[in-house]
């Protein structure tokens, strides 16, 4: 099977520094197959036998945490799952990136997208979010960015089983694993 681990807070704002080198050697040591990574953010695309979801992603989690010394958390992604985040977002999500910003918040389970919906402050007029099983839809108008209350996510009680990419780095991460 194909699977997509959303490393959280790796080589974000000096913090947990990992090679992408490092990181895919790491990760074959664990038994992973044909491991690659897109940008230096945390995203890894790989093959796997396994198909207990959880014990895959908890057995990455313990070979990161012991690899790099720090307390890795992943969201594990299967191809399926990303191909339905992708062909199921809102319409017109991601279609003007002049006027929006366009993100996905894809979520740890069991932690749910349309149980956390509820729970996030927008800023009306800027802020709109959708929600399926597995992530949040974020859309925010660029010119009133400034007053988007997504940077007060941070605070959230479930940011932790949170991990944001941007559309265009979701759709690329979509198209790569289909290949």
């Amino acid at each position: 099977m194909k699977y997509l681990a959303l490393l959280r807070g790796i080589n974000v704002g000096g913090n947990n520094l990992i090679s992408m080198g490092e990181l895919r050697s790491c990760l074959e040591n664990a038994g992973l197959q044909k491991v690659t990574t897109y940008i230096q953010s945390g995203n890894v695309l790989f093959e796997s036998s396994a198909r207990n979801a959880a014990r895959l992603a908890q057995k990455i989690e313990s070979a990161l945490s012991a690899q790099f010394g720090y307390d890795a958390l992943i969201v594990l992604v299967s191809e399926d799952m990303l191909g339905a985040v992708v062909e199921r977002a809102p319409d017109h999500f991601g279609t003007d990136p002049g006027t929006y910003r366009y993100d996905v918040i894809f979520l740890r389970p069991p932690v749910r997208g349309l149980d956390v919906l509820p729970t996030i402050k927008l800023k009306e007029g800027v802020d709109e979010v959708f929600a399926n099983e597995h992530v949040v839809y974020c859309r925010r108008l660029i010119s009133q960015a400034s007053q988007s209350k997504f940077s007060k996510l941070i605070a959230h009680p479930q940011y932790k089983s949170m991990t944001i990419r941007n559309w265009n780095t979701t759709s690329k991460l979509h198209r790569l694993m289909k290949q």
